[in-house]
């Protein structure tokens, strides 16, 4: 079985799992005492969300906590109550981390802002309430890429999406709704740019959906394998599974996003009764499986070839776990090593306690192989493209302390050196001195170079790059306050975007010129 290893060379081989003290996890939390199989728990740099009891007058609640604020909890400490059913999921805006949405047993979906300080009072009234759903609300996912834009899985047996970015406090109307699956969806998962929807539902498949046309594009299921999760692992066109086996062992299974009829893994890892929650890390490849019910946390690296799955080590804890939460990357201690933070709710106890994932390493300096760009809180398209087709991969940042950039884009190079690549580019002879030296070039070295070229042939010599989508920022006075200033950091963002798509463009044309260049070359050696 893969949890019985067979070592190989790694560098998260020696990855250890270590349990934050008592004075730094969160105390007198009554946690929920819910049969529902989700997390319960959702975490932000600023928040740690987790759902509690339901209060004494009726309905569902959960407390909001800042994320510095350990210890044990005030038991008058104010919750976010404005359900009248048990809350089953709460789930983070990926690109605000204000901005929180939950659904409830009362068939509705709730959007609400949180304030950036301390709560001195219940939080009753939503910012969107989202009407749709006959049924109890089970499921929650925020698009990876696109803003605004929640999906919403009901027991009704239907997935419903939803623009948030209108001003109608009420929703009765979704953008679309998915209405393919014969039974309750347990699980949801989209892939790397979120043009594909993974589903696993109770009558035993895994569905590949396109969510915008409606269409299941592969269906399948395995009489051996009853998946209760499912998993898309980033870009490696492969999906990950867990459930149980003909026999109630709990396993493990991986699959071909493209066929679906019989997993490429299927394995046993234990007896347990508890479900298993799959937790991928697209940067370091690690898979992470969680334990409901027991204390477990066991970690795998993915590969893309054969075979797949390596077994890497095991957290091991005395205490078991009713649900979980993930710190997103841009919220880790990158001067401790730590590459994942889980928040592990321990309903005997009413505590959460963090477990940090650590790399040891003797360097105190930033560790660039294992700290890779890593996803921002930037939106790479709005609702609307998404809507109408367009497809973008998530906007990247890097982690490294004091780093400016917020995205993979390449930033601007200097005047100075746009005027020299360009007047060398201008002489037909040192333009065939330049294509050799990038025939010996590193790719990356190659790419930055043309990228130079790509700007300098856009851009005036005597105009400077002072324009953000049609604003100019010298034109005005400089922003006073902070959202003055998020208006115009989106305006240069969108406006890089643009940039960017310019750039492929001429990319291409570059490489045509090359090709034909390079032939013309060889038919004139010919003669």
């Amino acid at each position: 079985m893969s949890w019985k290893p067979q070592y190989g060379s790694s560098k998260f081989r020696h990855v250890y799992g270590k349990a934050a003290s008592k004075d730094k996890c969160y105390d007198c939390v009554p946690i929920t005492q819910s049969v529902q199989d989700n997390h319960f728990c959702a975490v932000n740099p600023n928040f740690i969300a987790v759902v509690t009891e339901c209060v004494s007058g009726g309905g569902g609640a959960f407390f909001v906590i800042p994320i510095k604020q350990t210890g044990k909890l005030d038991p008058y400490y104010p919750k976010v109550s404005g359900h009248k059913g048990n809350v089953l999921d709460i789930k983070w805006n990926p690109f605000n981390d204000f901005v929180i949405a939950s659904c409830s047993e009362d068939a509705t979906v709730k959007i609400w802002d949180i304030p950036n300080h301390l709560l001195q009072e219940n939080i009753t009234t939503p910012k969107n309430t989202l009407l749709g759903h006959t049924r109890r609300v089970g499921l929650l996912e925020w698009h990876p890429t696109a803003d605004n834009i929640l999906f919403s899985s009901g027991y009704d047996y239907k997935i419903m999406i939803w623009n948030i970015g209108v001003k109608d406090a009420v929703l009765s109307k979704p953008v679309k709704i998915l209405d393919v699956h014969k039974d309750v969806v347990l699980s949801m998962s989209f892939n790397r740019d979120g043009s594909l929807l993974a589903t696993a539902c109770r009558d035993k498949k895994i569905r590949v959906i396109d969510p915008r046309a409606g269409a299941v594009l592969q269906e399948g299921s395995y009489k051996c394998h009853k998946v209760n999760k499912v998993l898309f692992l980033g870009d490696m066109k492969k999906l990950f599974s867990t459930g149980t086996s003909m026999w109630n062992n709990r396993q493990i299974a991986l699959w071909d996003q493209n066929d679906l009829s019989v997993p490429l893994l299927e394995e046993d890892v234990d007896t347990c009764s508890g479900l298993l929650f799959p937790i991928y890390d697209i940067d370091t490849h690690m898979l992470y499986v969680v334990g409901k019910g027991d204390g477990n946390i066991r970690y795998y690296e993915i590969s893309p070839v054969k075979p797949y799955l390596k077994y890497l080590m095991e957290y091991h804890s005395p205490l078991p776990q009713k649900g979980i939460g993930m710190m997103p990357k841009r919220g880790l201690d990158v001067a401790a090593c730590e590459i994942f933070r889980f928040y592990k709710l321990i309903p005997t106890k009413n505590l959460i306690e963090p477990i940090s994932m650590i790399v040891p390493r003797r360097s105190e300096s930033f560790q660039e192989d294992i700290y890779p760009l890593t996803a921002a809180a930037q939106p790479a398209l709005t609702a609307q493209e998404w809507l109408v087709g367009i497809n973008k991969e998530p906007c990247l940042v890097s982690l490294k302390p004091g780093s400016e950039a917020m995205s993979s884009l390449p930033q601007p190079p200097e005047p100075e050196s746009l005027m020299e690549t360009t007047d060398l580019s201008r002489q037909q002879g040192v333009r065939g001195k330049v294509l050799l030296v990038e025939e010996q070039e590193e790719p990356r070295d190659m790419e930055d170079r043309r990228k130079r070229l790509k700007v300098e042939e856009r851009l005036p010599e005597d105009e400077q790059m002072c324009c953000s989508n049609g604003f100019d920022i010298f034109e005005g006075p400089p922003p006073r306050t902070e959202n003055e200033l998020l208006q115009m950091y989106y305006r240069q963002q969108e406006e890089i975007r643009r940039l960017r798509e310019l750039v492929i463009q001429r990319d291409v044309q570059i490489k045509q010129l090359e090709l034909e260049i390079r032939n013309l070359c060889m038919d004139i050696g010919n003669y």
